[in-house]
């Protein structure tokens, strides 16, 4: 019986010393994302750009010579299910870094723990919103302003309409742009003649449409996104409002393409160039986008590229900043990611600095819309 215990006893320190030299040898980022609930047209293609990413570096041979692996959880788009999963990814996977969707209330609510763990974070969302958190966070999301801006230009210098309705969801960042977009209409030369809330599920956007269009609104600007766009454009179309424009928020291609088939080209967003390739002029910037949608296409046909180009981003932001580092260690990481500047991904450009955790710091969008069922711009 001694030697028996003995036995199993060795065998149990070899598996746990084999096991300890697996977790050296892998390098693990973490990714909380809405595979359900309202973000999970945004939230899948995300993740698909990431996993892209992670085969790609591993097929490299990995970083600083670990294997690369990405942990995925499903945050069901709600702030409480972040916390589970962001904690479980701490304390059972030990990730070394986070590479989060968009679900921005999710990533502010799981923020605290992160920086107490001392895990850099690279998120398709907004920042949270306390230093401490920021010092640890990082976004690859365009600055809320450039949504507003882009459409806003486009209602000043291409139409006639000066008065405009505001119609968002509750989450931060669309709480963000509806402010932004109340204090820089007048910037533009427009009226905001109503604000309008939503929820993600409201079947009906009748009565708040009706408001806008009450006063005098000949557009709605929207901030959100998913099914609701398909929701308003549908109301839009029933109320007979025939001459009002929707312009809706930066989002997935299937619920844009829904929008568009329902209104034409009276149905407009703000487009990164990857989802209109046409439109990156030759360079850094088109060779970028052409690497990743090359990959992408490979794997997903036609598929809106993108979530994808912004998650296949965020890896590789991590990865750079691992190169720059030269070690894996959440502190060296988080410092390094601060020196990761004209960094050109299939997204857009990115610049970190001490300074600058947004690292998007050019406006990417041009204005899109269907056209003979493909994107264009307008």
């Amino acid at each position: 019986m001694a030697i028996r215990s003995s036995v199993l006893g060795l065998a149990g320190l070899a598996l746990c010393i084999a096991q300890a030299a697996h977790a050296q040898d892998v390098y693990k980022i973490g990714t909380a994302v809405g595979l359900t609930g309202y973000a999970a047209a945004s939230d899948r293609g995300w993740r698909d750009g990431q996993l892209l990413a992670v085969d790609m570096l591993n097929a490299k041979g990995g970083l600083a010579g670990k294997k690369v692996e990405l942990i995925v959880e499903d945050n069901k788009s709600e702030p409480q299910e972040s916390v589970v999963v962001y904690r479980k990814m701490m304390s059972n996977d030990n990730v070394q870094a986070f590479a989060s969707g968009c679900v921005s209330a999710g990533n502010f609510a799981a923020a605290g723990a992160v920086v107490r763990a001392k895990i850099p974070m690279v998120l398709c969302s907004i920042l949270p919103p306390r230093p401490e958190e920021q010092k640890w966070a990082f976004s690859v999301l365009p600055p809320p302003r450039f949504e507003i801006e882009a459409r806003y230009r486009y209602i000043k210098e291409k139409t006639n309409i000066r008065k405009i309705g505001i119609l968002h969801d509750p989450t931060p960042y669309a709480l963000l742009m509806k402010d932004i977009g109340v204090k820089i209409a007048q910037d533009f030369g427009l009226e905001v003649v109503a604000t309008e809330s939503y929820k993600q599920d409201d079947p009906d956007m009748s009565v708040q449409i009706g408001r806008i269009n009450g006063g005098g609104g000949g557009a709605i600007v929207k901030m959100g996104q998913g099914g609701s766009t398909v929701t308003t454009a549908k109301n839009i179309k029933q109320l007979g409002l025939d001459n009002m424009l929707l312009l809706a928020s930066l989002d997935d291609g299937a619920p844009l393409k829904q929008a568009g088939e329902i209104l034409g080209e009276r149905f407009m967003f703000p487009a990164p160039g990857v989802q209109i390739p046409e439109s990156i002029p030759a360079g850094p910037a088109r060779e970028a986008a052409d690497a990743f949608l090359k990959v992408w296409r490979a794997k997903y046909g036609d598929r809106d590229p993108n979530a994808g180009a912004r998650g296949w981003d965020a890896i590789q932001v991590i990865a750079k900043a691992v190169e720059i580092a030269k070690k894996t260690d959440g502190s060296d990481v988080r410092d390094a990611v601060e020196k990761v500047t004209g960094f050109q991904g299939a997204f857009t450009k990115f610049n970190f600095s001490p300074e600058q955790h947004v690292g998007i710091t050019e406006n990417p969008y041009v204005i899109g819309v269907l056209r003979n069922g493909q994107f264009a711009v307008k």
